[in-house]
């Protein structure tokens, strides 16, 4: 596995430093919408099996407990419409950003394979791609990217419904369309092309039809065909659960596939705690925090939307998520003059160059209720146009 460091960008939000002095020297202090951060407590449901289990003097299981993949597999049918998942294609990972950026090297990808990815995308696709010294490719459609004259390049396609940094959902026919064109290729070439979907956020659906009938995942029959082979799901807990200092997450699906990324992941230790699978096995029990959690996003969305748009932006996509893709209404700013405008008033949020989508800016939900009502109060005095 091996690991090209030396082709990575410099790290985006380095860039942000200025804006957020800015935004901290508010008289009331600073807002800070820019990084998508927990700041709900954990569950007491949680936090109390993550004591029970922190009695925990030997190695870990680096594949999970038993009870944690098959709490996976329980959660995935009753939550995610997929039933009789294989706990063999289950494995806990130390949050999902790890797998997003290693997964590249771990199918031993390099110079010459194409990692695709959405348009507008969360960094760390590009950068695990850079990492295995492969070629990241941004498309808004990888299935006609896996048909066209590079498809033959392409060895892994990155997924992401609901989207980091835009909220956009992938319906059971838009996955499905990449499933197979991917199996196409693979066919075609007698190489592998792994179709992985990043699927943290599916739990906070608010527009509809995804808010009743759940964000589909491409796990899901409907999307596979009932074969999940070339197929990985990965998700955390993080958000629906508040578990981001936990470092929590899993992906599921292909048995094969897991294996072979289980035994890579054995030679370097790459283990979820054992007090840490204990507790997200009882927090993929557990729907009533979930719940709770939900309807906090969903409140705190509806003052910030309100307030976005009275402030003169237009809020794109963001169907379901933990963000707000705004732009001005009208005229050709980037969107370093909105988060410009905004740090003025004490608002931090993220330019959306850092996603490849250089007049969006990225407006996270994890504020406290204080926090948001006085983003609110901010906005009413702020024409971003």
């Amino acid at each position: 596995m091996g690991l090209h460091t030396g082709a990575l960008p410099d790290f985006p939000w380095d860039t942000l430093t200025a804006y957020g002095d800015r935004a901290r020297a508010h008289p009331d202090g600073i807002v800070d919408l820019s990084v998508g951060t927990p700041v709900d407590p954990t569950p007491e449901v949680v936090r109390r099996a993550l004591a029970d289990a922190s009695d925990a003097p030997g190695y870990p299981q680096t594949w999970g407990t038993p009870a944690l993949r098959d709490a996976v597999v329980a959660w995935y049918a009753r939550r995610r419409g997929v039933p009789g998942l294989d706990p063999a294609g289950v494995l806990p990972t130390v949050g999902s950003k790890e797998l997003v950026a290693l997964l590249p090297a771990l199918l031993r990808l390099g110079a010459g394979d194409l990692v695709a990815h959405p348009a507008a995308a969360y960094p760390t696709y590009d950068v695990g791609a850079r990492l295995a010294g492969a070629e990241p490719v941004a498309t808004d459609d990888p299935a006609a990217l896996l048909a066209g004259p590079d498809g033959d390049r392409v060895r892994l396609v990155w997924l992401n419904s609901p989207g980091n940094p835009d909220g956009r959902v992938l319906g059971v026919d838009e996955l499905r369309a990449v499933v197979e064109a991917a199996r196409d290729a693979a066919a075609r070439t007698g190489r592998p092309v792994v179709v992985a979907s990043d699927e943290c956020y599916a739990e906070l659906a608010w527009d509809e039809p995804w808010a009743t009938a759940g964000v589909p995942s491409v796990l899901d029959p409907r999307v596979t065909g009932g074969d999940v082979s070339g197929l990985l799901a990965l998700y955390s807990l993080s958000k629906q659960s508040n578990l981001a200092g936990y470092r929590a997450a899993f992906a599921a699906g292909d048995p094969a596939l897991v294996a072979d990324l289980l035994a890579t992941r054995k030679h370097v230790g790459m283990i979820v705690p054992a007090p840490v699978q204990a507790a997200m096995t009882v927090a993929l029990g557990d729907d009533a925090h979930v719940a709770e959690q939900r309807e906090r996003y969903r409140a705190r969305r509806s003052a910030l939307l309100g307030a976005l748009v009275g402030a003169g932006l237009v809020v794109d996509r963001s169907a379901a998520g933990l963000y707000l893709w705004a732009r001005p209404a009208s005229g050709d700013d980037d969107c370093w003059a909105t988060v410009g405008r905004l740090a003025e008033r004490g608002i931090l949020v993220a330019p959306g160059s850092f996603y490849g989508a250089p007049r969006h800016v990225r407006v996270a939900l994890t504020g406290t209720d204080e926090r948001i009502a006085a983003a609110v109060a901010r906005l009413a005095a702020v024409d971003a146009r």
